[in-house]
């Protein structure tokens, strides 16, 4: 019985030490929610600053429907993968994000889920301080230089963009450098021309009488013909 009521005060004891240890985390956010599961969500920190996991809806904005989207916060940025929903639960979007910027593959749906377009972004890598970028001829795709800027902010198309139709098959494929879109280089047609050879006619099957004139006058005979007039008939 003594033994009883010793663990019952035990388990009593880490109860209240754990309810103040929560108490104290919550007590760092300004705001907060919790899921049906008990996870907190869409916390903003004693700095104003989003926080942690949150889970968003959109209303219809100018005749678009809404959305419910969700994912990761870092002192108000978005980081790693987010996921759009319609309303009804069915995938729209995973989007990938580095400090609040795209970065890497970003996928979106129709309303029956399938693939509709294939992004490729690049990010801001706060780990380098300096960037370099390639400097294009006037209207071709011919690297002429290179340059070093320092690194700032940003986010551009950088990679393949490719298209789908309503049945995911691919339409079409863009590729981009750090925003610039590169078209590809005109395709010259080797052509070609194929010159007309004049072949002679098939020569004519000679009949039996042409060919016992040709026996009976030879060359010789001919000249002979051509000299005196006769015929030898």
């Amino acid at each position: 019985m003594k033994n009883s009521l010793l663990k019952l005060c035990q388990l009593i004891l880490i109860g209240i030490g754990l309810f103040f240890f929560l108490l104290s985390g919550k007590a760092q956010y300004k705001t907060y929610s919790l899921s049906p599961d008990g996870d907190t969500l869409n916390v903003i920190d004693k700095n104003g600053l989003k926080q942690g996991r949150w889970v968003t809806t959109v209303g219809e904005i100018r005749g678009e429907p809404g959305y419910d989207e969700e994912g990761l916060y870092k002192d108000n940025e978005k980081m790693g993968p987010w996921r759009k929903y319609t309303s009804a639960g069915d995938i729209l979007a995973i989007e990938n994000f580095r400090l609040g910027g795209k970065d890497g593959k970003q996928e979106y749906f129709n309303f029956l889920g399938i693939l509709q377009r294939q992004e490729e972004w690049k990010g801001y890598n706060p780990d380098f301080l300096f960037d370099t970028i390639a400097v294009y001829g006037n209207e071709n795709n011919e690297i002429i230089s290179y340059k070093i800027v320092k690194a700032q902010p940003y986010s551009v198309k950088n990679g393949e963009w490719k298209y789908f139709d309503a049945e995911g098959k691919l339409i079409k494929t863009e590729k981009y450098d750090r925003g610039r879109l590169l078209t590809e280089p005109d395709k010259k047609i080797a052509v070609t021309e194929t010159k007309k050879v004049d072949t002679p006619e098939k020569e004519k099957a000679k009949t039996k009488e042409i060919l016992d004139y040709e026996k009976k006058y030879s060359k010789k005979k001919r000249q002979q013909l051509e000299r005196d007039g006769k015929t030898g008939l």
